[in-house]
């Protein structure tokens, strides 16, 4: 200070000037390091990824949108709905073909209020109904991880195969007002009420939040709107919903014949999280919902679901399954066999066996089986005619493949050894038709539309 006192005015106006501005600037250079500091999108703690990447896990967002040999969250997953064909979104941090400029608050609305950055509303097969009940916490860390955990892919989705008018958006606003809550209710009636254990608590979080069960499991009115979105909206909710790309989703209640009243929280968590127990194995929809989702889940959170999931009494009162022999004995007397019979020993008794017990964890039963009992038949013809693939999970890595019969039998033939497994060992299920097997071979989705990448790497 001394040296500048010494210089011309002049001199010591501009130096002091000078040294301001290099003190400004130090001090912006101070801010903006503090600010990438605290700043969660440009320096997210990695804790928090990872938790993000375990709520992606309970919200099965990978299975929706990874198409079959796609990359993770890449979009163009084939949705068959009853309007037409919808492609899953890229929700990859691309910032031309993805969700990379998204902000937060447009990423939450989207997930929480079905409502795009642009204004425009999603389709409800995105289960933002089920979604806005999730925490900020959660979704907080979902937003990082899609930002910082996930690989951005340059990939368009395809155009929606939804013809005039329905096409149309703007309807879909009134669809929001009419059947989707606000988030503030959505998480009141689920994180709010009482529970007995907090094990409940989680549980009822996990199955009517992120894990969406509903949106499949539970009936749906003539606007595609869930009649139910939670425990408290009555014995509806979660008691089996319609078909969805041909497969029908059976109760989650405690029906004895359809539900899972002999199923215990141990059995229904083994089967959350390998896809298999002694009771059957998954397929169809439910297949990648494991393989993508609930096998990454923790034991304490797949148990507090299986906890919840045993709360919920039967919708209907069902006469208990009860054993039978006689189909049993008959395919084993060497004697001679029924049409369905016949159709069954050549087919199925292999891996089933004679007695309809299969193996179970690598063949299933079909003496009970509560897929097999509903009385919607859509899921037993869909599986005879297209087979399925159960893939090794990281708790049980063995993989099993049945064939699919639709070159090998015909409707009646595929008719007729369905009504002999619905109505053998006990099973009391009604008949199948050939037509019903006719209007679901024109109709089956193609295999490409359904997700076999493997999920995202831990």
């Amino acid at each position: 200070m001394m040296v500048l006192h010494s210089l011309p005015p002049r001199a010591r106006r501009s130096i002091k000037r000078l040294l301001a501005g290099v003190a400004g600037s130090l001090t912006l250079c101070s801010m903006a390091h503090t600010a990438l500091a605290v700043d969660p999108i440009s320096a997210p703690d990695a804790a928090l990824v990872e938790k993000g990447r375990y709520v992606a896990a309970t919200a099965d967002c990978a299975a929706c949108h990874t198409a079959e040999g796609g990359k993770p969250y890449a979009g163009n997953y084939a949705f068959m709905l009853p309007i037409g064909t919808l492609y899953a979104s890229n929700i990859t941090p691309d910032k031309t073909h993805g969700i990379g400029r998204w902000t937060e608050a447009e990423f939450v609305r989207t997930i929480r209020e079905g409502i795009r950055p642009d204004g425009a509303s999603l389709y409800p097969a995105m289960p933002y109904p089920s979604y806005a009940r999730m925490t900020d916490e959660d979704l907080h860390a979902l937003y990082l991880y899609f930002m910082h955990g996930v690989q951005p892919v340059a990939q368009a989705v395809k155009p929606n195969a939804i013809p005039w008018p329905l096409s149309v958006r703007f309807p879909l606003t009134l669809w929001r007002w009419m059947f989707a809550p606000t988030p503030q209710d959505a998480r009141a009636a689920t994180l709010h009420r009482p529970y007995a254990t907090a094990e409940l608590a989680r549980g009822a979080y996990l199955v009517e939040g992120p894990g969406h069960c509903g949106a499949c499991h539970t009936e749906r009115g003539l606007a595609m709107q869930e009649k139910a979105l939670t425990a408290q909206d009555g014995p509806v909710y979660l008691a089996g919903g319609k078909p969805v790309d041909g497969w029908t989703p059976p109760s989650l209640r405690g029906e004895s014949l359809t539900g899972l009243q002999s199923w215990s929280k141990a059995d229904i968590a083994a089967f959350l999280q390998t896809g298999r127990n002694m009771h059957g194995s998954a397929f169809g929809s439910m297949e990648p919902a494991v393989h993508h989702g609930t096998q990454s889940l923790t034991e304490p959170d797949l148990m507090a679901m299986a906890a919840y999931l045993k709360t919920l009494p039967a919708r209907v009162e069902q006469t208990p399954y009860k054993a039978d022999a006689a189909a049993t004995k008959a395919l084993r007397s060497g004697g001679r066999l029924t049409a369905g019979q016949l159709l069954y020993l050549n087919n199925c008794a292999a891996c089933h066996g004679s007695n309809g017990k299969g193996f179970p964890t690598v063949f299933p039963p079909l003496a009970g089986n509560p897929t097999v009992l509903t009385a919607q038949p859509d899921s037993v013809i869909h599986i005879i005619l297209s087979g399925g693939t159960l893939r090794g999970t990281q708790a049980a890595p063995s993989a099993f493949t049945m064939p699919g019969f639709a070159n090998r039998l015909t409707n009646v033939q595929i008719a007729t050894l369905a009504t002999f497994i619905r109505q053998a060992w006990g099973n009391t299920a009604p008949a199948v038709t050939d037509m019903e097997v006719d209007k679901l071979r024109k109709t089956l989705p193609h295999p490409a539309s359904q997700s076999l990448a493997p999920p995202p790497a831990p």
